[in-house]
């Protein structure tokens, strides 16, 4: 055992600098963890700065002095934020609320729905397990209706927090960006004069997260935009409250296409009927689906080695379990980020000894 072990010491940590980056890696996961929530707006801005900045690079490539780039990207960003929250944040809310008031229809249309199954398939659907199931969407959506109610009550410390973030965030994530090589020099200061290895892995983990969550911005606002004008065109109800939901499913390949179905599904459902527009409805969906699949995310992702879909699913029930929604949303870039520091993790073959190479 101490063979093997001292083996792996050799192998993997015979460079110092991979145990100075061993030791960042469990410091500074340790520190998100526990003071992650506190420092929740810097952290949002950090990520956010990040993603404009590809923006500001491609800007300064084509000639454009850099504050002058970076002022156009930040105003921008503020466009675009004060449009989310004075224009499509309310519509989704007021879709949300409608939504929940027609709740109580829709589970007496699923009843009658579900009536049918014992007597159209008697060997696969019992009555019991009908009832079973009636009996569970009801009290879930009795819960989801009752938050509803006593949101603007309850959630006023949730509200103060909301006000926070609008205010300190612009704000960080402006000085991230006008000061972002002072800030990345303080931090090389306190790291060996002399880093090739984590030079190398820095390059490596900005290039494919930078790509990836470039991407992954540029991809939530083309699908989003994309379903909601088809469902719009289509007559769907709650457009756009669907759009975000599909918008928002990209961040989770496979399990987020597969989750959001269920409810554009339903709706359209209860919305149409069973019949000609219904299809339509659905048929435009999957057409958005493929698009994005084969089309969108060969485009954006070229240059991003692409993770395999048991390392997406892992990531996803890991990083979700540690830090909930948080987790899952950021799931993807932390995997990625995890594989370039390992595909760039400096490993030292064993030598061989000339008694062994006799043998």
């Amino acid at each position: 055992m101490v063979r093997i072990l001292q083996g792996l010491a050799h192998k993997y940590f015979s460079d110092e600098e991979a145990i100075i980056l061993l030791l960042l890696l469990v410091v500074g996961t340790g520190f998100i963890i526990f003071f992650g929530a506190m420092l929740a707006p810097a952290i949002a801005s950090v990520i956010i700065a990040f993603i404009l900045q590809g923006l500001v690079a491609k800007l300064r490539s084509l000639g454009v002095p850099e504050i002058v780039a970076i002022l156009g990207v930040f105003l921008v960003f503020m466009g675009i934020l004060v449009g989310f929250i004075f224009g499509l944040l309310p519509l989704i809310w007021t879709q949300v609320s409608a939504l929940a008031s027609e709740a109580p229809r829709i589970i007496r249309e699923l009843q009658s729905y579900l009536e049918l199954l014992p007597d159209q398939y008697p060997h696969l659907v019992s009555a019991e397990a009908v009832n079973t199931v009636y009996q569970q969407v009801s009290a879930e959506v009795g819960q989801i209706t009752q938050w509803l109610v006593s949101f603007s009550l309850s959630s006023i410390p949730d509200l103060v927090a909301l006000l926070i973030y609008v205010v300190l965030v612009p704000i960080l994530v402006f000085f991230f960006l006008k000061d972002r090589r002072v800030l990345i020099s303080s931090i090389g200061r306190l790291l060996p004069p002399q880093r090739p290895m984590m030079a190398r892995i820095w390059h490596e983990v900005n290039l494919q997260c930078a790509n990836y969550v470039r991407g992954k911005a540029v991809e939530i606002l083309i699908v989003g935009s994309v379903t909601y004008v088809a469902f719009k065109l289509l007559g769907m109800p709650y457009a756009a409250l669907l759009a975000m939901l599909v918008g928002l499913s990209v961040v989770i390949p496979y399990i987020g296409a597969a989750v959001v179905t269920i409810p554009v599904a339903v709706i359209g459902l209860f919305a149409f009927g069973w019949g000609t527009h219904f299809i339509w409805v659905m048929v435009a969906y999957g057409i958005i689906q493929a698009l994005d699949g084969n089309v969108l995310v060969p485009i954006l992702f070229s240059e991003v080695n692409n993770l395999h879909p048991v390392a997406i699913i892992v990531a996803v029930l890991f990083f979700g379990g540690i830090w909930g929604m948080w987790g899952v949303f950021f799931a993807i870039p932390l995997a990625t980020m995890l594989k370039a520091v390992f595909a760039a993790w400096p490993v030292k073959t064993l030598e061989r000894s000339p008694a062994s190479e006799e043998e």
